[in-house]
């Protein structure tokens, strides 16, 4: 037995493993992402031009997406995504366990969403109790690439296909992730992503939506503005929901960095799969097969019949000993509040993860020390708290 394993835990009296916490997300910028940002504000060029078109270009590429429009968040990406293809009171199948996005925006488009269960080893979408929800009524699927990881997109277009059913996927999480050697813009209609502050690609707020059809591309730009064909001459129904060019400069700079702070997330999950994996009672999260997953989030599953503590009291000890946690998500998608009425649908797997998950620090900016606290910290807090 190691000496972090016997030694008292700090919430006890015991010495931390590390008196200097280990940061859970590394959302900072650097100084030539400010100085992308400050020449637009020299520019006076402030509204969505060419340093929106520019990320949208290069987003797109990369993605494998024939089509990008950058616009204001990951949420109105959602709701660009519904607009274009479904109409109120069609039934979209949604995920029982994600962010309260993917599903909301489902019903303020007036369509009827059918919660799906998840997997228990990698936490995504079910496609085969998706495919025993599939009704008459029902008209698409809204999948999220949860956490970094994608799910079974050979099953969703196939189930899609076989009940010609729209598909839009929320890849909030998942930017640059990748499914059978291609980037996940190929498939879907539509393919959603947020650059909320925190996520991979973080420009503060701002949000970008994929697609490879010509005539879909341009309705969800007559979407994004006020369905808006020459000045002042309005085709449809729309938003003002673009974004501007100082977020199109962040996004820009800080696209340079991505493919390599992928790769160091990446090699950062393979550590915390050594590590996490030689715990009894942690369960490392598994990655859908064919898919490549950038590790927004690295969410390990906790075995309360292992432990004599709560899922919340091993944390609260990590992040005494110097390991802050979080919990994606407290409470599943399909028992939120607001969602209620529509929670007609068996998904006991999503019902249970939310005393089951955490996640651990993850980001580009890791260290080898960090790695060693986490370890010392995890072995320590298992080993005072084994059944």
């Amino acid at each position: 037995m190691s000496t972090a394993t016997a030694s008292t835990l700090a919430l006890r009296g015991g010495t931390p493993v590390s008196a200097t916490p280990v940061p859970f997300m590394k959302p900072q910028l650097h100084e030539e992402d400010i100085q992308a940002a400050i020449v637009v504000l020299r520019s006076g060029m402030l509204r969505a031009s060419k340093k929106c078109a520019e990320l949208e270009e290069r987003f797109a590429a990369l993605t494998d997406a024939r089509h990008g429009l950058t616009c204001a968040n990951g949420t109105t990406a959602l709701q660009l995504a519904y607009g274009a293809l479904f109409e109120p009171g069609d039934e979209i199948l949604v995920p029982a366990w994600t962010y309260i996005a993917t599903v909301s925006m489902v019903v303020a488009a007036g369509c009827v969403p059918v919660f799906v269960d998840c997997l228990e080893d990698t936490f995504q979408m079910d496609p085969a109790d998706a495919a025993r929800k599939v009704t008459a009524k029902t008209r698409g699927i809204a999948a999220t690439h949860l956490y970094g990881c994608p799910v079974d997109i050979d099953a969703f277009e196939a189930l899609a296909k076989k009940h010609k059913l729209r598909v839009v996927y929320d890849a909030a999480q998942s930017h640059l992730a990748r499914f059978g050697g291609s980037g996940i813009g190929a498939y879907g209609d539509i393919v959603t992503y947020s650059f909320y502050a925190t996520k991979n690609l973080g420009t503060g707020e701002g949000g970008l939506v994929t697609c490879n059809d010509d005539t879909l591309n341009r309705d969800l730009g007559l979407l994004r503005s006020h369905g808006e064909t020459d000045k002042y001459l309005h085709e449809r129904i729309g938003f003002n929901y673009r974004m501007n060019d100082i977020t199109g400069a962040i996004g820009c700079s800080r696209l340079d960095r991505l493919e390599a702070e992928t790769k160091a997330r990446q090699a950062a999950a393979a550590r915390f799969d050594e590590i996490v994996g030689a715990i009894d009672g942690l369960t490392p999260p598994a990655v859908t097969p064919k898919g490549e997953a950038v590790w927004h989030l690295y969410t390990v599953k906790f075995d309360t019949d292992r432990f004599t503590c709560t899922r919340d009291e091993f944390c609260d000890a990590l992040k005494a000993e110097g390991v802050p946690t979080a919990v994606h998500y407290p409470r599943a998608t399909v028992d939120q509040p607001a969602l209620s009425k529509w929670n007609r649908h068996n998904t006991p797997i999503a019902s249970s993860l939310s005393a089951r998950v955490f996640s651990l620090p993850m980001h580009h900016g890791l260290t080898e020390e960090h790695f060693r606290t986490i370890a010392d910290a995890l072995e320590k807090v298992a080993g005072a708290y084994r059944a």
